[in-house]
């Protein structure tokens, strides 16, 4: 009972970062790069001084994968709040939850893993589902916001890649936010920063230092405790809680083509994801 309730924890703090900058940067109390800068200012305060406490120091965690790490990083940060000048909560988690599912999948295609016959018929299905919810007409999403959170998505599916050998996870996801701050902040001093209210910097600062920085140090926690093909599982409740998050604080009802578009995604992730035997298990 523990660890699920450790779990549903941290799915509701993946999902908070899709409410949060959906509130803060659609009705336009912050700019997205600013959100973006606050929010990884935040994690990595937040990251470091974890850290500090549990190891007593913020050792160099080595440099392997520490490139691509930071750069994906970098891209989610950016692409997730400029998608969410566009995006819904739920469409966007969607978009990117399908986008880090996909890009996975090409790493392990890359690294010649074996793939199986059924990874590839869920990876097909989820492409489906996101073909869907771009599709022009209805509920069609503009194509930049769906780029920019498809690109959110790649960054994160590169950043999960990188941090795959990490003997540190912890320590190595605080170097990644430091390392960051170089990259995104000079961003954000290009496009040019506009004056935000006090709203938008609450709103980055909370999903910088709870629902990103104590979201993704719970979760290192409880993931060698649930093993990959459950944690794949559990992930798949996150766009459906943004979805929910966004119609109860921000009345954005989901319609017809998102719930479509969510049993494809999801279905397609969990026919990929869940071992032979789980599936057939009566």
């Amino acid at each position: 009972m523990r660890l699920f309730l450790l779990v549903a924890l941290t799915m509701l703090a993946f999902a908070g970062n899709s409410v949060l900058n959906r509130w803060a940067v659609g009705p336009g109390h912050i700019g997205a790069v600013e959100f973006a800068s606050l929010r990884l200012l935040a994690g990595a305060v937040v990251l470091a001084t974890l850290v500090l406490w549990h190891r007593q120091g913020l050792a160099w965690p080595g440099r392997q994968g520490r490139l691509a790490g930071v750069l994906g990083l970098s891209a989610y940060l950016l692409g997730f709040s400029l998608a969410y000048r566009g995006l819904d909560a739920g469409t966007g988690a969607l978009v990117l939850f399908g986008m880090v599912q996909v890009t996975m999948f090409a790493g392990a295609l890359w690294s010649r893993e074996a793939v199986p016959l059924r990874r590839w018929v869920g990876a097909g299905v989820a492409l489906g589902g996101l073909a869907l919810i771009a599709a022009p007409g209805g509920a069609g999403l503009a194509l930049g916001p769906f780029a920019m959170m498809a690109l959110a998505g790649v960054g994160w599916g590169i950043y999960s890649l990188a941090g795959r050998g990490a003997t540190d996870p912890l320590a190595a996801t605080a170097w990644n936010f430091l390392l960051a701050v170089p990259i995104v902040l000079p961003l954000g001093l290009v496009a040019g920063f506009a004056r935000p209210d006090a709203t938008g910097v609450w709103l980055a600062v909370v999903s910088g230092a709870v629902t990103s920085g104590l979201g993704y140090a719970l979760w290192y926690a409880v993931l060698p405790r649930l093993g990959a093909a459950r944690a794949a599982v559990a992930q798949l409740s996150v766009p459906v809680l943004a979805a929910l998050g966004g119609a109860a604080l921000l009345a954005e009802v989901p319609g017809l083509r998102f719930w479509l578009a969510s049993g494809l995604v999801l279905g397609g992730v969990a026919l990929a994801s869940l071992p032979y035997r789980s599936l057939t298990r009566r």
